[in-house]
């Protein structure tokens, strides 16, 4: 089946979930976007296939949603661990195909898959253990692919972007590349904004399209 035939559906439109289905809408996928908060929904409302307000904990509503249909739901509100939590399970309990969902850390991570969650994805933790293992390969770490045209991966920014922001590398629009969070040092920046400037030694997660993953290899 190609992916242009495939549905998916992303609760959560933080920067994480907008991430996700920005690059799954790209490639050609349908996606619905489903968030209780309205800015965030309006926001999306152009960019997804389509766009739903909605508190994805009332069961009522998230059974009109049609789940069954869909071939992935995203649970990405990895900070709301009660939510998250609640929400997998009624994916599971309504009969969605496959639930991927975002940990904050193992212990949430243990709970999502005893309620039903097919993956479990742990972006800070993960890339804080790539970190050391780029170092010593000098190559993309390695990655999970998302659809035959993207893969979310950590990479080491080329030079020519140092001391460059994300507005100014225009990164979504010319490379394909969405940024969900930066690693300077100890710190992680899981909330980059136009304005964040990339630094040399910054390690960074990103939803890459294929094209460009081979060119930083």
């Amino acid at each position: 089946m190609s992916n242009k035939q495939k549905q998916y559906v992303v609760v959560g439109l933080g920067r994480f979930g907008r991430a996700i289905a920005e690059t799954l809408c790209q490639d050609g996928a349908e996606v619905l976007g489903v968030d209780q908060r309205m800015d965030l929904v309006e926001r999306m409302r152009d960019e997804l296939t389509q766009t739903i307000q909605m508190d994805a904990m009332d069961r009522d509503a998230l059974e009109t949603l049609g789940i069954r249909d869909f071939d992935i739901v995203f649970v990405t509100m990895g900070s709301d661990i009660r939510a998250s939590g609640t929400i997998v399970l009624l994916l599971k309990e309504l009969g969605a195909r496959r639930i991927i969902a975002k940990a904050h850390d193992e212990f949430h991570g243990r709970m999502l898959e005893k309620l039903g969650a097919d993956q479990v994805l742990f972006p800070e933790r993960d890339m804080g253990r790539r970190v050391a293992h780029s170092l010593l390969s000098g190559n993309v770490i390695e990655y999970m692919e998302l659809s035959t045209q993207y893969s979310m991966a950590e990479i080491r920014p080329k030079p020519e972007w140092f001391g460059k922001t994300l507005k100014e590398l225009a990164m979504r629009s010319d490379m394909g590349i969405n940024v969900v969070a930066i690693r300077s040092g100890d710190e992680v920046n899981a909330m980059p904004q136009p304005d964040t400037r990339i630094r040399e030694g910054d390690m960074m997660l990103v939803v890459i399209s294929e094209e460009m993953l081979k060119k930083m290899r």
